[in-house]
């Protein structure tokens, strides 16, 4: 038996050796036929159903003039919505919202409501509608009427082709929305590219501004991730609320925060650790601008001569609300010298604030004045080359570079009681912020 087995073995390997492709083959028949077997043996549904038929058809198209036709007899409305400018007239309000319709146009021209009520006023919400030709269907106009609700202005055509105007009121919708985006040049800039209200711009860097220099800190591919309330009117966003949480990683260190507030205490932002992110000073006596001169040595424009700048200047339109950075008393309002218009404020313990070259002093001396109240407007009076305000911080006479002062100024803690809910919430709030980063990223 075994001889014979040996014998089988060595003409196997002859075979394979001399014919390969012979004993392939003939393996390859020898599998497929078991498994033919191996099918068979299993009842399989499919043997109970009808056999397949094939059917086919010519198909005819439709002739080309037939296919216009029925094209051409289509009908459809267009929808765009834009922001009403002050400067607007209905001609180029039309031609950013795609309508061309004369007789649309010489009706808002003299519709009283519209004219009173939306054209000249920037900021409002217009959506028109419009037919496939861009005559107007219809307009509609919203604007928040108070805290609660929102106003519509309905401009229509009717069937017979005249125009109807009515008002209507109606409640504004609280929502929250999620965004986040990546610094390339500034930070509006970046919220514009993403889509997100400039009022939350500036409550980011109202929260982070004892932790980033928005004016001079940022830094190309700073990102930032943030979610916020908005208080909708037919599903639009209308007014931007609070920022309820956000994180921003600049040059490589990431902030955090999240609004969280104790019972029977006013509420605050602080980072994810628990450390309240409210100092005693606000980290500039305007909500965002941009810093011209820092605290530093420079060529003074009117001297011509090198001098030591013991302030900040921040440059912004004339008439930009100037306001206190902290709590204080009114020491000085008035004119002096250089300074032009100036306020200065004494916050008690030393320091004093001083804000120079105003248009307009809207406080008095020996007034008691609050964090972030508005104590006057930007100018150019005394010796300003142009609308700018001059800001300085000084501790017992010394001047103080403002943004160090800011950073350096104290802070509180959660209460243990508060811990464990502040917890909790800060552990939602990271899956927030995590999904508004993934789906930044996953735009990208």
């Amino acid at each position: 038996m075994k001889a014979a087995a040996g014998r089988f073995v060595s003409r196997a390997a002859h075979m394979l050796e001399h014919h390969p492709k012979q004993v392939t083959l003939a393996v390859a028949a020898l599998l497929l036929g078991a498994g033919s077997i191996a099918v068979a043996s299993i009842e399989d549904p499919a043997d109970s159903l009808p056999p397949a038929r094939q059917v086919v058809e010519d198909v005819v198209p439709a002739s080309l003039t037939a296919q216009s036709e029925a094209l051409g007899a289509f009908s459809y409305n267009l929808y765009r919505s834009d922001t009403m400018r002050g400067s607007d007239t209905v001609e180029s309000l039309f031609s950013r919202l795609g309508v061309t319709d004369a007789a649309a146009a010489a009706y808002l021209r003299t519709d009283p409501t519209f004219r009173t009520r939306v054209l000249g006023r920037g900021g409002q919400m217009v959506t028109a509608e419009a037919s496939d030709k861009h005559a107007l269907v219809k307009l509609t106009a919203r604007w928040a009427s108070d805290d609660a609700n929102f106003q519509r202005l309905v401009v229509e055509r009717n069937a017979q082709g005249q125009f109807t105007t009515r008002v209507e009121t109606a409640p504004l919708v609280p929502n929250v929305r999620l965004g986040s985006g990546t610094i390339y040049s500034n930070l509006f800039a970046a919220v514009d590219e993403s889509r997100i209200p400039d009022g939350v711009a500036i409550q980011m860097a109202e929260i982070f501004s004892g932790a980033i220099d928005f004016h001079r800190g940022l830094r190309k591919g700073d990102r930032f991730s943030v979610v916020y309330e908005t208080l909708d009117a037919d599903g639009e966003p209308l007014r931007t609320g609070k920022v309820l949480s956000t994180e921003f990683t600049n040059a490589g260190k990431q902030v955090n925060a999240v609004w969280f507030q104790e019972p029977g205490k006013k509420g605050a932002y602080f980072d994810f650790a628990g450390k309240s992110l409210e100092r005693m000073f606000l980290a500039s006596p305007m909500e965002f601008s941009r810093v011209t001169s820092g605290f530093a040595m420079r060529f003074h424009p009117i001297l011509n001569q090198w001098r030591a700048h013991k302030g900040v200047d921040y440059g912004a339109p004339t008439g930009t609300a100037v306001r206190a950075v902290g709590d204080g008393v009114v020491e000085f309002a008035g004119w002096q010298n250089g300074y032009g218009n100036v306020v200065i404020v004494d916050h008690g313990k030393g320091a004093v604030t001083l804000y120079g070259h105003l248009s307009r002093v809207n406080v008095k001396r020996g007034e008691k004045v609050a964090r972030s109240q508005n104590i006057g407007n930007v100018g150019a009076t005394g010796w300003a080359t142009g609308p700018h305000l001059h800001f300085e911080f000084r501790e017992n006479g010394i001047h103080k570079d403002p943004l160090t002062v800011v950073r350096n100024s104290p802070t509180v803690e959660l209460t243990a009681q508060a811990r464990p809910k502040f917890e909790e919430s800060v552990r939602n709030v990271r899956l927030v912020l995590d999904a508004a980063s993934t789906s930044h990223l996953a735009s990208r």
